[in-house]
């Protein structure tokens, strides 16, 4: 059955001399009206991408409106140009198009979605339309779905805080206001549990105000779309989230457009209205799938695992819409969810996003199975901000040193508990005892904190706590100042 659906921005969005205007705050009339009309011929239908002709004088990345004999309306994008055939990507499901009753319809404008404060509270679909059954939020102006580039002069360096009351990340792998830090996660591996535990917990020190979060899911099912829903609407929390659900079912297409509508509205609300944002992108694998799915519609060349060669730049794309501004009170954060196929952190997606982003935060399968949550392994876990986010005035002075103390005998534990395996426990030095002990303890109490929320001092103080059975001699990367104020030889 052949289904309807509206274009993606709100009835009637500007064209681009309006959007300007908007931006602007002119007064302006726009210079060509907001639809061209141009008849173009169909030569072939491909999935979500359509071939047509007599498309000379359209520009690259414009929007098109695509048109059926039956009145069906759907939007689209052109993505290749030759002379006058383009290749135009549907935003929407192609059953029942044909060719011979096709049109497309030229706008002269780019894609734009609507941004506000009217849509904090408010669940969208992958396309920024309403999912919660509500009324269209009225915009408060509209914006470029692919954004608009930061000037690099204009970039502040991240170097402030963000507690987010997880151990493992407040204390080893720090995140910091305007970073881009990704959780490689695994099949079954809570990282949607996690991800909506720093959309509710996440706050900046010394910020009375609270951070705004936007979340986007891509290719969810429709559980996990009501768990979300139900989570992170619920309360106080939910005026101030914005959430932009594309489900399983929904089309292919609309994948790729889900992330640029979550992170268009996130840049108005940051660099516009001085509001500190968290955007949550969950998950980077359906994105990049679609990316590959619509590639080979094309016809393109493949990449490492038929990935397309471009995939690097296109999440560079995303990736890079993170950060401050000098002078500006706002910052935009990103942390972005990858499930890791077969658990291989060399495939392209991980290995991709790894080069991009500042840092990782690893999930362990061993540390879920064992109960631990949140699972996350914090040897293969880091954060390459985190230097410029702690330290006096933002954590406390024995921060960077603790977490290296902590590492370091932790990574020790590993090693002795392999050792173990071999020549048992009771063939272990007191020292190599004393260290499996700390790792044990460390798993169970520091990793493993459950439900509970803890300040970075609460975490910090068990980072001495779990070290006070050692003897000082044995703490090789503390000075002996820290060692004088925190630690007394058991």
């Amino acid at each position: 059955m052949t289904t309807t659906t509206q274009p993606v921005q709100p009835t009637q969005p500007p064209d681009l001399a309006q959007g300007q205007q908007d931006i602007d705050g002119g007064s302006a009339a726009p210079s060509r009206p907001p639809y061209t009309v141009g008849h173009r011929g169909i030569r072939r239908i491909a999935g979500p991408l359509v071939l047509a002709d007599g498309m000379r004088g359209v520009g690259f990345g414009e929007i098109v409106e695509v048109r059926m004999t039956d009145g069906t309306v759907r939007e689209g994008q052109v993505l290749e140009l030759d002379e006058d055939r383009a290749v135009v990507q549907v935003f929407g499901a192609t059953s029942g198009m044909s060719r011979p009753g096709t049109t497309l319809l030229t706008r002269g404008r780019e894609s734009v979605t609507g941004v506000g404060l009217d849509y904090l509270g408010r669940v969208l679909d992958g396309s920024g339309r309403p999912r919660d059954g509500r009324s269209e939020p009225l915009p408060t102006a509209y914006r470029p779905v692919n954004g608009l580039p930061l000037n690099p002069v204009a970039r502040a360096y991240p170097d402030e805080f963000i507690e987010t009351g997880i151990s493992a990340l407040d204390g080893l792998c720090t995140l910091v206001r305007g970073q881009k830090l990704p959780i490689f996660s695994g099949a079954g591996l809570p990282a949607n549990a996690l991800a909506t535990r720093l959309a509710a917990q996440a706050r900046v020190l010394g910020d009375e105000e609270e951070v705004v979060v936007v979340f986007a899911a891509m290719g969810v099912t429709r559980r996990e779309a009501m768990t979300f829903q139900a989570e992170l609407t619920a309360g106080a929390a939910g005026s101030r989230t914005v959430l932009v659900l594309n489900l399983a079912e929904d089309p292919t297409i609309e994948r790729l457009l889900t992330p640029r509508i979550a992170l268009t509205l996130a840049e108005y609300l940051a660099f516009e209205l001085g509001r500190q944002v968290l955007a949550i992108l969950t998950d980077m694998t359906a994105y990049c799938d679609s990316l590959r799915e619509i590639s080979a519609a094309r016809d393109e060349m493949p990449g490492r695992r038929g990935y397309p060669g471009y995939m690097y730049t296109d999440l560079a794309n995303i990736y890079e819409r993170a950060g401050r501004l000098h002078d500006a009170p706002g910052s935009l954060t990103q942390v972005l969810i990858l499930s890791m196929p077969d658990d291989d952190i060399t495939h392209p997606i991980p290995d991709l996003t790894g080069y991009i982003t500042e840092g990782q935060i690893v999930l362990s399968r061993d540390l879920d199975r064992r109960g631990i949550q949140p699972p996350i392994d914090v040897l293969p876990s880091l954060s390459r901000l985190m230097n410029a986010g702690i330290g006096a005035g933002r954590t406390r002075a024995d921060h960077r040193a603790l977490a290296d103390q902590l590492y370091a005998v932790y990574a020790r534990g590993r090693e002795v508990r392999q050792l173990m395996s071999i020549v048992g426990e009771h063939g272990l030095p007191e020292a190599d005892r004393r260290v499996l002990a700390f790792a044990d303890a460390f798993e169970t109490t520091f990793l493993g904190q459950g439900d509970r929320r803890r300040s970075i001092i609460e975490t910090l103080d068990l980072g001495w706590e779990l070290l006070a059975p050692f003897p000082a001699h044995e703490l090789t990367r503390l000075s002996p100042e820290l060692l004088a104020a925190h630690h007394h030889d058991p």
